[in-house]
């Protein structure tokens, strides 16, 4: 494991990117999923029926499904696109659930008196309703992002070296699997570790925002 550690990190690098971009995209997937869900009765079944098929589906059959279909509509990308884009998709349809479930703890007066003011429904959404609803979703945001990171050892199997793929490869060279998937099993964990440490300081600025500012 020591002569294979370079390799290992290599892909914890490439799991840690791919999670990243996902993670972004996925954000503001299900950002505008929601917004549009909330602001146009026409758009609202075509988003219910993308969060439904992407919650009553598993992420394997998703990852097939968008790499074999892409090329058929001539979009030649690569297994690292593919997998960004697949884990955005479904990691948006996810984030935009949270949304509308935060969406009902903010009281319809603030709203209304914002549109009294006649702010734009843009200002009213990124000055006063989305500032709220990430303070609400920070926890579950976490969850959600731990699940990414997981999530990505499926990209695998379309070829993207990521941690698990590489595991894979070592293995076929040193057929150590045990001591390969402890040491991948550790540096999950310690990505984990790491992204909810970061979280749980969100959680305190969001929680006490003026006392993060005195400070």
């Amino acid at each position: 494991m020591i002569a294979q550690w370079d390799r290992l990190l290599e892909g914890a690098w490439l799991t840690l990117q791919i999670s990243l971009f996902a993670t972004i995209f996925g954000t503001v997937i299900g950002v505008l999923a929601a917004v549009a869900a909330r602001s146009s009765a026409w758009l609202r079944p075509i988003i219910a029926v993308y969060v439904s098929f992407i919650r009553g589906t598993p992420l394997f059959i998703q990852i097939l499904v968008i790499y074999f279909v892409l090329p058929g509509f001539g979009l030649d990308l690569s297994s690292f696109q593919t997998g960004v884009i697949v884990l955005a998709i479904n990691s948006g349809a996810y984030i935009s659930e949270m949304i509308r479930g935060a969406l009902t703890a903010i009281p319809p007066g603030q709203i209304e008196a914002a549109e009294a003011l006649a702010l734009s429904p843009r200002r009213i959404w990124t000055r006063i309703i989305l500032p709220q609803v990430f303070r609400l979703i920070v926890a579950p945001l976490t969850v959600e992002f731990t699940a990414l990171l997981k999530a990505s050892a499926l990209l695998s199997i379309i070829g993207v070296v990521e941690l698990t793929r590489t595991a894979q490869q070592i293995i076929t060279v040193t057929y150590a699997p045990t001591q390969t998937w402890l040491a991948v099993g550790a540096l999950y964990f310690l990505m984990c570790f790491a992204l909810g440490l970061f979280t749980r300081g969100l959680e305190r600025i969001f929680a006490n925002p003026l006392e993060t500012r005195r400070a």
